[in-house]
């Protein structure tokens, strides 16, 4: 087996793969989604559909397919994990790549949040809202390489996604102290951090996680929450609504069967985690 990384999607993915050939294929794969999903590539077809105002759309195969994938995860997420907070992203500065970001910049008025439905590619909106899949995008490319056969797993930006029994994967807190080393298995777990992805307003600091129910950044006592589930688009969405929930993220995680298990690291370099977990050596 080869393991190799490359850069896409703002971040690291690194693909265990069984020769060269799935190597390349997998950069492939996350070239090609990128240059689809990416809100930061103007003729994306998430930027063209960011500028259309349309609140009826005809939307390609791929990006139905994730904006799909994400209605399901915000249904599931009691609407917690919702792409639909582009606009309050851009609004409160992460409206480049992150190394760009200016600072200091002026909080946003109060936004409204939006709504909108996805039905075959058919996508209902209302006036105004914007998308941001880059976490979900994320996750659910590492699923479609897994499950197309391309690797035997996939880590993009820590979104992991494994089909091999004996995959142990270290979760790091945000000094890159190991928190905790798991058996994944063949499996997906995700980690939601708000402690790189942060920068200086005029009223305080923001992060790149964005609370749909007040559409600013999340202000939770959670620093890092991590989710193991079936997939990588899962395992993202539930460390994203743990970390979101705060304080009461690890009991809504624990009432929810298609989650296996979660663990949060506080501000407070605390850590706590659900039952579920199977410790490595």
């Amino acid at each position: 087996m080869i393991q190799e990384s490359f850069p896409a999607m703002g971040t690291t993915v690194t693909a265990v793969v069984e020769d060269g050939t799935g190597t390349q294929r997998c950069r492939s794969l996350f070239a090609a989604v990128e240059a689809r999903l990416s809100r930061f590539l103007p003729d994306s077809h998430l930027s063209l559909l960011n500028r259309d105002p349309a609140p009826v759309v005809d939307v390609p195969p791929t990006l139905a397919a994730v904006l799909t994938a994400a209605q399901s995860l915000m249904e599931r997420t009691d609407g917690l994990v919702d792409p639909a907070v582009g606009s309050a992203v851009t609004a409160w500065g992460y409206d480049r790549t992150f190394s760009e970001v200016e600072q200091g910049r002026p909080s946003p008025s109060p936004l409204r949040r939006g709504s909108w439905q996805i039905e075959g590619t058919t996508l209902r909106r209302t006036p105004g809202t914007r998308f941001d899949l880059g976490g979900i995008a994320k996750g659910w490319t590492a699923d479609l390489a897994v499950e197309r056969g391309l690797a035997l797993m996939v880590s993009a930006g820590g979104d992991i996604r494994s089909a091999t029994d004996d995959a142990v994967v270290e979760i790091l807190d945000p000094e890159g102290t190991i928190a905790a080393r798991v058996r994944l298995g063949r499996g997906a777990l995700a980690t939601s951090s708000v402690a790189k992805r942060r920068w200086r307003t005029s009223d305080g600091e923001a992060n790149h996680i964005i609370d749909p129910r007040t559409m600013e950044p999340t202000r939770s006592p959670i620093v890092a929450a991590s989710a193991a589930c079936a997939t990588a688009a899962e395992s993202e969405a539930a460390a994203k609504a743990i970390l979101l929930l705060g304080a009461d993220g690890l009991r809504w995680a624990a009432e929810r069967s298609w989650i296996e298990a979660a663990l949060v690291v506080w501000h407070d370099a605390s850590v706590f985690a659900t039952r579920g977990w199977e410790m490595a050596a």
